[in-house]
């Protein structure tokens, strides 16, 4: 008699976690086709074979009031999923991120003896360390993006596996800038800055002036500096352009700024340096090998608790995993268009500064390069050949 198909639950709360979730579905799709997978996808993870029981847009809330507006919907769908597969137990259950929602469930299915894997481990080891005994508490293994997080979990030895970041696997060791510029329509012979001032309202809100007005203090001092910014969408445009409006008013000059729909990726590859809001574009700059400074700006109570409660010296990613400032980051009032000038006219006036980030970066990179789908895949299997032999 012919075994059943291996079932997977899986949850993802967000775009990134769709990517995800699609590389680790069609990994484990290679070892066996008519594995099935259910519970919550999005657009990558059911073009790889999800069935989505809940439409995934619904967990992507950002913002504790938003969630608050959220909460008892959010928590029927959790209870009903909780039920789903405790009435119908798959072999594995995967988290991919979205902690809040995923974890409690988690914590439901395994006390209910379904095995739980959680891939992308929140930021504990920089905030909240307690939640490490929640975590241990709800999945059976971590699948963690980068090293410096399973270190962490092997402290307070919780079964954890690092498995690389897709982005090394995607973006080439080297970058053709040239090529990045011709397909833009930018000019190939001149020294080009990215800004990057975030995808989010809140990060543009506190960053889109600071950015220009940095770029106006660059071009009075290198005037055939050219500006290009790339912006997530219309709503990003728009705020970007009111921002450019406003200092116009002033009776101030704007520098030349091209601004780009999207194409973010391909504009930080275009440039020779970068200036951005930390996030996850650090980390694609880096594996783009593009030298950077780093800004952040939040609104100053949350910046007040932030402080008090992050317990780590550097945020950006490139610092994170090189264990040292790599990058220039401004903070808060530090990011101010004179500070954040001086940093990136370092870069350009100095090109050798470049020549030996990009050797670490590169490191970096090999580092990350794991092939992480087939590693996260190979891992859950794992759990599940480990469980037979039981």
């Amino acid at each position: 008699m012919a075994k059943p198909p291996l079932r997977f639950g899986i949850v993802a709360g967000e775009a990134s976690g769709d990517l995800l979730g699609g590389g680790l579905i069609a990994a484990i799709k290679q070892h066996y086709p008519d594995a099935v997978f259910e519970g919550i996808a999005g657009p990558q993870m059911i073009a790889a074979g999800a069935d989505s029981l809940f439409p995934m847009d619904r967990l992507s809330v950002m913002g504790i009031v938003e969630v608050l507006g959220r909460y008892r919907e959010l928590l029927g769908i959790r209870r009903q999923l909780a039920t789903h597969f405790k009435q119908n137990p798959p072999d594995v259950f995967i988290g991919i991120d979205a902690p809040d929602f995923t974890l409690g469930l988690e914590k439901q299915l395994r006390v209910a003896g379904i095995k739980t894997v959680h891939y992308v481990s929140p930021s504990v080891w920089a905030w909240r360390q307690r939640r490490v005994k929640k975590i241990a508490a709800s999945t059976g293994l971590m699948l963690t993006l980068f090293p410096f997080e399973a270190s962490f979990y092997q402290k307070y030895q919780v079964p954890v596996r690092f498995v690389g970041h897709p982005l090394a696997d995607t973006i080439p060791l080297a970058v053709d800038k040239q090529a990045a510029r011709q397909q833009l329509n930018l000019p190939t012979d001149t020294e080009i800055l990215a800004l990057l001032p975030g995808s989010r309202s809140n990060e543009l809100h506190y960053l889109a002036q600071p950015f220009i007005e940095t770029a106006c203090w660059l071009q009075a001092r290198r005037p055939s500096l050219e500006f290009v910014v790339p912006l997530a969408n219309k709503e990003r445009r728009i705020q970007f352009e009111q921002a450019m409006t406003e200092i116009k008013a002033q009776g101030r000059e704007l520098p030349r700024l091209t601004l780009v729909d999207g194409q973010s990726r391909e504009v930080m590859a275009a440039a020779d340096v970068v200036l951005l809001a930390s996030g996850t574009a650090a980390l694609e700059a880096m594996l783009l090998k593009r030298p950077m400074v780093v800004a952040y700006k939040l609104a100053p109570l949350t910046y007040w608790l932030a402080k008090r409660l992050v317990k780590v010296e550097n945020v950006s990613l490139p610092n994170l995993l090189a264990n040292e400032t790599l990058v220039p980051e401004l903070i808060q009032h530090e990011a101010t268009p004179e500070n954040l000038g001086q940093k990136l006219l370092a870069y350009f006036e100095n090109p050798s500064i470049m020549g030996d980030l990009n050797q670490r970066f590169t490191d970096i990179h090999q580092t990350l390069r794991q092939d992480a789908s087939r590693q996260a895949a190979d891992a859950i299997l794992q759990q599940i050949t480990q469980a037979a032999k039981v």
